[in-house]
């Protein structure tokens, strides 16, 4: 009878663990009904997100906020202050989030077709950050003012120190050249957001940027800014590139290119995050996703891993527990005009995978997915 006891507990012990570790990844859905969710965790272990609503070609963008403690999300918050002025079509032109200085927030996305008309060719590339009570969003800025042809959406990254980068593709001049001749550029802020420089050309040498596909940047915690884009060199050249300046985004250096030849453009994501063995990259090739690490000091980047299996893979996101996990977690199936699956994997810090991996059904059209790291080394990913 003794034995007997001894095995029922240690079953409903290795139950629990199994719960545990099946728990530890939690995917959820965008509040509100919200779609193209982005996602980060400030220092204060506060949970801020932006997501989409509306009219697929004009609709808004609204941030809320979760406490450490707090089991509910703030009120919506509006962050455009153009009505209509956000885009959700492509997936990949929506929003993207960065907090800085004293956790406040930076806001920076593609301008819908309702936007007013500009000097520039093309849609306008908005910025907006929250106000100094915290309480909302101050009235959102064009950020080109010599450059046009946004297409496949814009980036930003802030730090810690004040500065604030806005990063998009497109060209500079009258006349719009191919993908081919297209250039990745930069807006830099050494005040929070309140004046931004001339924007100025960031890639070092003539790569092209894939017109329709998005990039991202970061700034990491040793001054170091980072920007991923696909390149369209020869029009074929899809090779996604990952770029550093380590002179708080004056100059930039090319520090991976991961080739892939395609005459057309995929409409891919990508995704950037900080972690102890460094900045890391996720993106998609050839309908699988990647991730990879650019060293904090040498800034040299690691071997790409890709999850087992195969599929049509795209948006990947990835997120850094505390003791060095990975969490990979990307769409399955989705396209134009088309939702799909959320798909994850954990990796250890060596980047061996591990059995923690999962799917589920309900990623909404034009839907993408946003993870996090909770302090307590659990995962949570938006979708």
């Amino acid at each position: 009878m003794f034995l007997r006891i001894i095995v029922i507990s240690l079953l409903l012990a290795c139950g629990t663990a199994l719960a545990a570790d099946r728990e530890r990844v939690q995917p959820v859905r965008t509040p509100n009904g919200g779609i193209q969710p982005q996602a980060a965790l400030d220092a204060k272990g506060v949970l801020h997100l932006i997501y989409f609503q509306g009219d697929a070609k004009a609709g808004d963008v609204f941030y809320v906020r979760k406490a450490a403690a707090g089991s509910d999300f703030s009120k919506p918050i509006q962050v455009n202050s153009l009505a209509g002025s956000a885009i959700a079509a492509g997936t990949i032109r929506g929003a993207h989030l960065a907090v800085g200085r004293q956790g406040r927030v930076h806001v920076a996305w593609n301008g819908s077709e309702a936007a007013p008309e500009r000097k520039q060719k093309g849609a306008p590339m908005w910025y907006a950050r929250m106000d100094d009570a915290g309480a909302g969003f101050e009235p959102q800025r064009d950020l080109m003012t010599v450059t046009g042809g946004l297409d496949g959406g814009g980036s930003l990254a802030a730090d810690a120190d004040g500065n604030v980068y806005v990063m998009w593709h497109g060209f500079a001049g009258e006349k719009a050249p191919s993908e081919a001749g297209r250039a990745v550029f930069i807006a830099r802020s050494s005040n929070e957001g309140k004046t931004f420089s001339r924007e100025e050309q960031a890639n070092p040498r003539a790569t092209g940027a894939c017109g329709c596909c998005g990039m991202r940047a970061l700034a990491d915690s040793m001054g170091n800014v980072f920007a991923l884009y696909r390149a369209a060199g020869g029009m074929v050249n899809r090779d996604q590139t990952l770029l550093v300046s380590r002179d708080r985004g004056r100059s930039f250096a090319v520090i991976n290119e991961h080739r892939w030849k395609a005459a057309t453009c995929p409409m891919s994501s990508a995704s950037l995050v900080e972690s102890k063995a460094g900045v890391i990259a996720a993106w998609e090739t050839a309908e699988q996703v990647y991730f990879m690490a650019a060293r904090p000091k040498t800034v040299d980047a690691t071997r790409p891993i890709a999850p087992a299996g195969a599929g049509k893979r795209k948006h990947p996101s990835a997120a850094v527990n505390a003791v060095g996990d990975l969490l990979l977690a990307w769409t399955e199936g989705t396209g134009w005009q088309k939702g799909g699956s959320l798909a994850w994997q954990v990796f250890e810090a060596a980047g061996n995978a591990t059995a923690e991996k999962g799917r589920v059904a309900g990623v909404p059209v034009w839907g993408l997915v946003s993870a996090v790291a909770k302090p307590d080394g659990a995962f949570v990913i938006f979708y």
